[in-house]
């Protein structure tokens, strides 16, 4: 593929915080009077982030995505069963069910493969104990992904440990793709030089968090020990993951390619599952206000060719 830029677009993983990249990505279109994704080649998101790169493949302003969180968001994430406490210790926190039934309502019976974008959707496959990627069909080796629902693939890669059930697809035990890859950027980077053949000095990439909190860690954990980390284990090795894609990222296509915003909020003030909508909103904006000069002049120069997918040829 011979191209003169490609450009990333990258959604994390977050939850109900995926809100706030809807927000700023809304308003960044409402400053710089353009459509996001006009701009990029390919879109990678996980979990959250791969439920908003669905919604633009599918022609869903940010806006629309963001009506999306603030309308369904509380109905997704609420459970007012007594028994929730002591039921969340042997199963997910909340049934599928309300999710799959918003995601139906948005997306309908449209195909994964019906994106107008470049997608790359990160999964974990438990059956196998393999990583799993949907791939729309930017390339005739992809045959398969683009026949699966949306609503399907929206359900795989956000099946978030402890919080909602796995996704059953074909046999796989799907479950969120955060897992492994919560920051799909270096996923993204890999797609854009592997399989698609991108020289490195040609892409740029914009990276967007859903915020983060960077916690003290007690000294306990020096020890080592199963008690002791039980409580900081997977937040950490999702952290540590994370900035290490932004970080290799950097790496590879140089820090003044790369635009990564993912802001700090104070200790514990966010949740996956609960947020306060105006405040989220409002840190929305300012980062995205503080954002839009460095948007445009990084990304607004370039507008993406038609995404033409390679759906496999029928014979009669």
């Amino acid at each position: 593929m011979l191209t003169e830029r490609f450009q990333i677009l990258s959604l994390d993983g977050g939850g109900f915080r995926g809100m706030f990249s809807a927000a700023v990505l809304a308003r960044l279109e409402e400053d710089l009077g353009t459509r996001i994704v006009d701009h990029f080649d390919l879109i990678a998101g996980t979990s959250t982030g791969g439920i908003i790169a669905l919604g633009l493949g599918l022609g869903l302003s940010p806006k629309e995505i963001l009506g999306f969180y603030t309308e369904h968001g509380p109905r997704i994430f609420r459970d007012r069963s007594r028994m929730r406490v002591l039921r969340h210790v042997m199963r997910a926190k909340y049934g599928s069910e309300p999710l799959r039934t918003a995601l139906a309502e948005v997306f309908g019976d449209r195909t994964f493969g019906e994106s107008t974008k470049r997608l790359v959707i990160p999964s974990y496959n438990i059956a196998a104990d393999d990583v799993y990627l949907f791939r729309t069909p930017h390339l005739s080796t992809l045959k398969r992904d683009w026949r699966e629902s949306a609503v399907n693939v929206a359900l795989a890669t956000s099946a978030a440990p402890t919080y909602l059930p796995g996704m059953h697809l074909d046999g796989a035990r799907l479950v969120d793709g955060g897992v492994w890859a919560n920051n799909p950027t270096m996923v993204a980077l890999t797609e854009a030089v592997g399989p698609l053949n991108i020289p490195l000095e040609k892409i740029r990439v914009f990276s967007l968090g859903t915020t983060t909190d960077v916690r003290t860690r007690h000294r306990r954990l020096d020890k080592g020990g199963l008690l002791p980390w039980a409580g900081d284990a997977v937040e950490v090795l999702m952290r540590a993951q994370s900035e290490s894609a932004a970080k290799q990222v950097r790496h590879f296509v140089g820090k003044d390619n790369v635009l990564r915003l993912n802001p700090t909020v104070p200790t514990r003030a966010l949740a996956l599952d609960k947020v306060d909508i105006d405040t989220l909103y409002g840190l929305a904006g300012h980062v995205s206000r503080d954002a839009s000069p460095s948007v445009h002049r990084t990304f607004c120069d370039h507008l993406a060719p038609t995404f033409n997918p390679h759906y496999p040829v029928r014979e009669d």
